[in-house]
């Protein structure tokens, strides 16, 4: 399965911590991440990571494309509810662009325990079909 991270910055070190917690189940998968986000995750777990650009130079639009391209099976997407980003419109993007192509998607730390005790349970094998 192809999983792609993004973190808000004030989310950023929950995201590692998550990636620390389950690195057993993100080893069996390819993971992708905005480009900081990817960096940190990367350093703290020794998973490889394909980085794209940071969010706000359009890393979050890279994911985007390969989203519309059906090339993501989950996104783990932690915001941050509480400050208002100048990039929200590219945020409702990714959300949208989930929604369209049926791919799972947390927004939080709660959602994505979920997904990944799904992912290490098999319940995500549908995704294979659509492809």
């Amino acid at each position: 399965m192809n999983i792609a991270l993004i973190a808000h910055d004030e989310k950023k070190e929950l995201m590692v911590q998550f990636c620390i917690a389950y690195c057993g189940i993100f080893s069996r998968h390819t993971i992708c991440a905005t480009g900081t986000t990817g960096k940190i995750v990367e350093e703290a777990t020794g998973l490889e990571v394909q980085k794209f650009l940071g969010g706000r130079q359009g890393g979050d639009q890279q994911i985007a494309a390969i989203i519309a391209c059906n090339e993501v099976d989950m996104l783990l997407f932690f915001r941050d509810p509480l400050r208002p980003k100048p990039q929200e419109p590219n945020d409702m993007n990714l959300l949208r662009l989930c929604d369209m192509h049926n791919i799972p998607v947390a927004t939080n730390i709660a959602t994505a325990e979920v997904l990944i005790h799904g992912l290490e349970r098999g319940d995500l094998e549908w995704r294979n079909i659509l492809k």
